[in-house]
């Protein structure tokens, strides 16, 4: 090539293109620290953002579809909190009818002390006492109502409950801890002393998370072997276009008189400190971004080097033929640049593809701020500027003479 004294902008060009081309593996590794690291960058505040938006519309819709009636408490002379009401036997009935209600059902704790909850009618002194799973008792449809399926047999209805037949749904957990996993042999879950058929396994609940590791039995069967007491709650499944109206309604038909005294609310959404363990978890995964793109900047500056020792008596031809130290300086920083930027353009562009990929097997909405992946590709550059700082100073220093001699 042509070497002359005059070196505008068109020769950097050239001389930039065919310095960064001419070893393609050195290229490869100067690229592969810039593009991990700006890809793990874009990834997890990629992939942080397209959760986090999957985690609100989840909630979102489970906000519109579902809530649950509660009664107000009070705080009594002893400080302790009561009730202020108490909810109607028939409250499925009365609250069912409004429109809007696809589902509604009632759910109790009830107070089994130290009752024993076993897979097995004799209780064995010698094995290790374990924590027994808690009981509820429920009415109406309850698996519709709280937002879950069964993963396996089917849930009691207003016939079992109508009669008090002495059948249980357990939560998927609770099925796990007592060893139940099949139901093709009708196993029993013995409350105490007294046996109930195993009907059905729940999975999980969108409201009631809880139950995963509960028994649950119909009201009717409670009332006869348990005492007395009122439901703790109505959950309900709603049209997604009726909370507001139903919000109003249900306290006055479960009491026409005094409305105020029950609540309506949707489930909460997650914590403050959910939400904190999230941010601390983006902290962590980008730091570790930015450790690997550290570790690129100087990949590229180490080859950047090697490139300036290596070109040591092309850099004194050049300087001999007129090349100022700024003209060197300025294409070993350009390399640099442009190494760094399509690094950074690269690892943006496998970062999208990773996020549109994993929404896709999730079957998520993508998000991703375009300013964060446009500003990423310029952080490559800016990392190659400033990797490439020390060499182009180092190429820009060399004397003709001695580089002429060394080469």
């Amino acid at each position: 090539m042509t070497r002359t004294a005059r070196f505008d902008l068109r020769d950097l060009v050239a001389e930039v293109l065919e310095g960064v081309g001419a070893r393609p593996l050195r290229l490869f590794v100067s690229l592969l620290g810039t593009v991990v690291g700006i890809g793990a960058l874009v990834l997890t505040v990629g992939l942080g953002q397209t959760a986090g938006g999957q985690l609100d519309a989840h909630f979102d819709s489970v906000a519109a579809e579902h809530a649950e009636i509660t009664p107000q408490k009070k705080q009594g002379a002893d400080g302790e909190e009561r009730a202020a009401a108490v909810l109607p036997d028939d409250s499925v009935d009365r609250v069912r009818r409004l429109a809007g209600v696809l589902a509604a059902a009632t759910l109790t704790a009830l107070p089994t002390g130290g009752l024993r909850v076993s897979a097995v009618p004799v209780h064995d002194p010698s094995e290790p006492e374990t924590t027994p799973p808690p009981v509820y008792a429920s009415s109406g449809e309850l698996v519709e109502a709280i937002g879950a399926r069964l993963v396996a047999g089917r849930a009691f209805d207003e016939g079992h409950d109508a009669r008090g037949d002495r059948v249980a749904i357990l939560g998927a957990d609770a099925a796990t801890a007592l060893g139940i996993r099949r139901l093709e042999a009708q196993p029993s879950v013995f409350l105490g002393d007294r046996s109930y058929t195993v009907i059905g396994i729940l999975g999980k609940s969108a409201t009631q998370a809880h139950l995963a590791a509960a028994v649950i039995i119909p009201t009717g069967a409670a009332r006869r072997d348990f005492p007395a007491i009122p439901a703790d709650l109505v959950a309900l499944h709603l049209d997604r276009s009726a909370g507001e109206l139903v919000s109003r309604q249900a306290p006055i038909a479960l009491d026409p008189n005094e409305p105020d005294v029950f609540t309506v609310a949707a489930p909460s959404r997650p914590t403050a400190l959910q939400n904190e363990v999230g941010d601390d978890l983006d902290i962590v995964f980008v730091a570790i971004g930015l450790i690997t793109l550290l570790a690129g900047g100087l990949g590229i500056a180490n080859v950047t080097t090697l490139s300036v020792s290596e070109r040591t008596g092309e850099i004194g031809l050049r300087r001999a033929l007129g090349a100022t130290r700024r003209q060197i300086g300025a294409q070993f920083v350009t390399e640099s640049v442009v190494v760094g930027a399509l690094g950074g353009v690269v690892g943006v562009a496998l970062a999208v593809l990773a996020i549109v990929a994993v929404s896709a097997l999730r079957g998520w909405t993508p998000v991703l701020d375009l300013p964060l992946a446009f500003g990423c590709a310029a952080l490559g550059a800016a990392v190659g500027l400033a990797a490439g700082a020390y060499p182009a100073a180092k190429a820009a220093r060399t004397e003709p003479a001695d580089a002429l001699r060394v080469s």
